[in-house]
């Protein structure tokens, strides 16, 4: 095995990670691009990965609350929404005693900053005098400083002398950061620490509410939950409760998957940016990490969340379309019609991986681009919105031509223009995620297997929005260009001596042969050749890469195989539903099913959420999916992922652009009903109920229903 030394960039960063809450001891809120990971009692501190971020900076790292000196015992954490929880805690019993006279309800809500409002409720029977302090503290550090357990010792010292109100303050050369803590009952400040000393008479409470805001400068955003405003009338709230009245309603016999797509949808709420240069919202890729928009990540999300909403695919399609390349920048790795891998949309922006405002060093994002664009006009999207993304769709087209394909051998394929830059550019994207079978690293430049498949579905979908737009002669063009590619990738791609597609070509196009889940993108785009699919189902479900949660990123028989790492054996539940849809496609329901099965007894084991990935440990040896150190929690292609599974069920495929939609349901034998409520499709909505062989359609669409499989 050929080691190497990883690269030092933090997307890339390798090295000891910093202490985490285990899931069970943490609670995550999230609003756009704020986060607050805490512990359960909501106290943060800096001996944990953890604290209040405002776009990607540390606002605070420490929030300990105590009563009469004591840390609050956690009870129980109520997250109605996602940026709104109750911590309730207890002040410790008295020795020799069970009980303790002392509740204490903290109401967080979280948006630019945070409201947090304490209740001290006695409930014994003797009136107590209380001391409640509440100690804080900050850094800005930013997130991949917080991540990899580097933060510098800058702490900020506090700045002003008010009973209502603490500051605390660093200077910098070249700008000034302070976080302020306000408060509506007056107490003493000393340092970093709030002193409130009140008496609490029996069965009645004290209560204090606080606001936490951030600025630079001189200058912030505007708190989304300031004290004394009705929650229900603010932007988060209203959004969020659109976004779930839009939702489709599912309600089946298998309670597990209508709590995944439940979680699934209110994640994805979360996750939503909301830009006011922009008509339309996009998502992040995932807290607490990557708050920010992602090409890759953005693209398939929204892919997998058109039954939801497509002005979310809209908005992701036509933000991307504005940030695509124009100029060639070896140091962003900008090229003409390339789109981007990351962008800070906010101030933030020397958080990029260039410290810059973007970074294009994505293989795969171009051709999911225009993937995207072709959906949404399957899914019914105007023709004045998919006429003003054409010129880029076309645009990224050229860029698969002149760029992507670098040796000119019909491939796309990638290599870093910067050691800054990413080693790896396709959705594995760690330093040591390309290996072979005997666990060497592959030589770039690299075509991988999943981004032709990419390449071929892009220009399908090129050729299918020729036709709907008259032009007869382009749509045959980039046919034909489908049927070459498709022809000589299973030429070149498929080891007749493995029974498997190769991970990719390396850079002398010998292929890559390590077996890894890659190939279930292979099914999923259509480009598997019909002969090869059966045995790529029996690989994608064998015990060297079905976990009985999910598959494995690596199979267990590579050398490289380690069940705890990024992409090297772990279980990614984006990846394990895109191949279960690849898995219906091809017509291999079975497989389909019991790979759909596992996942969703993973978001149950989660309380109905999905992370971003888990171990490759095998169900049959830990009876639980064992968490990956800094797996982001929610995290939007995984919050995604129970609704590209509904989809699967239904086999569900619109094409009103053809005037029809593929209808032919298939549930698990586990499953005896299934109801999906309010899909959008085009300007309508439609109901399916499924109950065993019978299937009822409610809502008129004035399109043809085809009650068989979409054909590959």
């Amino acid at each position: 095995m050929v080691n190497a030394t990883p690269p030092t960039t933090p997307w890339t960063f390798e090295g000891p990670l910093a202490t985490l809450w285990s899931i069970d001891e943490s609670a995550t809120l999230v609003e756009g691009q704020t986060f607050c990971l805490s512990g359960r009692n909501g106290d943060l501190s800096d001996a944990h990965a953890g604290g209040l971020f405002v776009f990607d900076t540390r606002i605070l790292s420490q929030w300990v609350l105590t009563v009469e000196g004591a840390t609050l015992e956690p009870l129980g954490v109520d997250r109605p929404d996602p940026f709104h929880a109750v911590f309730v805690t207890r002040t410790p019993p008295p020795a020799g005693q069970a009980d303790s006279g002392l509740l204490v309800l903290r109401t967080r809500h979280v948006g630019n900053g945070m409201r947090e409002s304490i209740v001290v409720r006695n409930v014994g029977m003797q009136s107590a005098a209380v001391r409640i302090c509440l100690e804080a503290g900050t850094d800005f550090a930013n997130l991949f400083e917080v991540k990899e357990g580097r933060v510098r010792s800058r702490p900020a010292f506090p700045d002003g002398d008010s009973p209502n109100l603490l500051c605390l303050r660093r200077d910098d050369p070249s700008s000034v950061h302070v976080t302020a803590v306000r408060f509506d009952q007056e107490a003493t400040v000393e340092g970093p620490r709030i002193t409130w000393d009140v008496r609490v008479a029996p069965r009645s409470e004290w209560r204090v509410c606080i606001e936490v805001t951030a600025m630079v400068n001189g200058t912030g955003p505007t708190l989304r939950f300031p004290c004394g405003h009705v929650d229900d009338v603010t932007g988060p709230v209203a959004r969020l409760s659109r976004w779930r009245a839009a939702a489709p309603v599912v309600d089946s016999d298998w309670p597990q998957l209508d709590a995944a797509v439940r979680r699934g949808i209110d994640d994805l709420g979360s996750l939503r940016i909301f830009d006011a240069s922009r008509r339309r919202p996009v998502i992040a890729a995932g807290a607490p990490w990557f708050m920010a928009l992602f090409g890759r990540d953005s693209l398939l999300t929204a892919w997998m969340s058109l039954p939801i909403d497509r002005e979310l695919a809209i908005g992701v399609a036509e933000t991307l379309a504005a940030f695509q390349g124009h100029a060639v920048d070896p140091t962003t790795e900008e090229e003409p019609g390339r789109i981007l891998h990351e962008v800070r949309l906010t101030e933030a922006s020397d958080l990029s991986l260039h410290r810059g405002n973007a970074y294009y060093g994505s293989v795969d994002a171009t051709p999911l681009f225009v993937m995207l664009v072709g959906e949404l006009a399957r899914w019914g999207c105007d023709h004045e919105t998919i006429g003003s993304l054409l010129p880029h769709v076309d645009a990224a087209l050229d860029w698969i031509d002149h760029y992507g394909d670098r040796d000119s051998d019909g491939y796309v394929e990638y290599r870093r223009a910067t050691d800054d830059g990413l080693a790896n550019q396709g959705w594995k994207d760690s330093w040591d995620a390309v290996r072979t079978a005997d666990g060497r690293l592959a030589d770039p430049p690299i075509a991988l297997c999943e981004v032709q498949g990419y390449v071929y579905a892009a220009f399908r979908a090129r050729a299918e929005l020729a036709a709907l737009g008259g032009d007869t002669a382009g749509a045959a063009h980039w046919t034909r260009r489908a049927d070459r590619l498709r022809t000589r990738f299973n030429e070149d791609f498929w080891l007749p001596e493995r029974g498997w597609y190769a991970l990719g070509l390396d850079a002398d196009h010998r292929p890559i042969d390590a077996l890894t889940s890659n190939m279930g993108h292979c099914l999923w785009t259509g480009i598997v050749d019909p002969g090869h699919a059966a045995a790529v189902a029996e690989h994608l479900l064998s015990p060297a890469m079905f976990s009985g949660w999910g598959v494995r990123t690596l199979a267990t028989t590579m050398d490289a195989y380690n069940p705890v790492s990024y992409h090297n054996g772990s279980v990614w539940p984006h990846d394990s539903a895109i191949a279960a849809a690849g898995l219906m496609r091809y017509g291999h329901v079975d497989s389909a099913h019991r790979l759909i099965e596992g996942l969703i007894d993973a978001s149950a084991a989660h309380a109905g959420r999905l992370p971003e990935l888990f171990s490759g440990l095998d169900r049959s040896e830990v009876g639980i999916p064992v968490r990956y150190p800094t797996s982001c929690n929610p995290q939007a292609w995984a919050s995604a992922a129970p609704l590209l599974v509904l989809r699967s069920l239904l086999r569900f495929d619109p094409e009103v652009n053809h005037g029809r939609l593929w209808l032919a349901p298939t549930l698990p034998a586990s499953m005896a009903e299934l109801h999906a409520r309010g899909i959008a499709v085009a300007d309508h909505e439609v109901s399916i109920h499924v109950t065993g062989e019978r299937v009822e359609i409610e809502g008129s669409t004035g399109l043809e229903i085809a009650t068989r499989p979409r054909p590959s």
